[in-house]
């Protein structure tokens, strides 16, 4: 089912991959997941959007994010910022 693989961590890491933004639709078990959230934002910066709010504060995620689209700063943590 959709719902099933929305929550597979291959099918999900393959799908970032390609194309970042497809974070967005995987399950909320794999947005907290720090593997498929940097593989997402190094393919699409702003797929940072979409992470878990954890993860817009761990930095390796948040420059990973902004090297690969500097305006995907709009979504980092604020503590980052500083």
């Amino acid at each position: 089912t959709l719902d099933s693989l929305k929550r597979d961590k291959e099918t999900v890491l393959a799908a970032v991959s390609q194309n970042g933004l497809a974070l967005q639709f995987a399950h909320e078990s794999l947005v907290k997941d720090k593997e498929i959230v940097f593989a997402a934002v190094t393919q699409n910066g702003i797929a940072i959007q979409y992470a878990y709010v954890d993860l817009k504060r761990d930095f390796d995620i948040a420059l990973a994010a902004v090297t690969q689209y500097g305006n995907s700063l709009e979504f980092v943590d604020e503590t980052l910022k500083s």
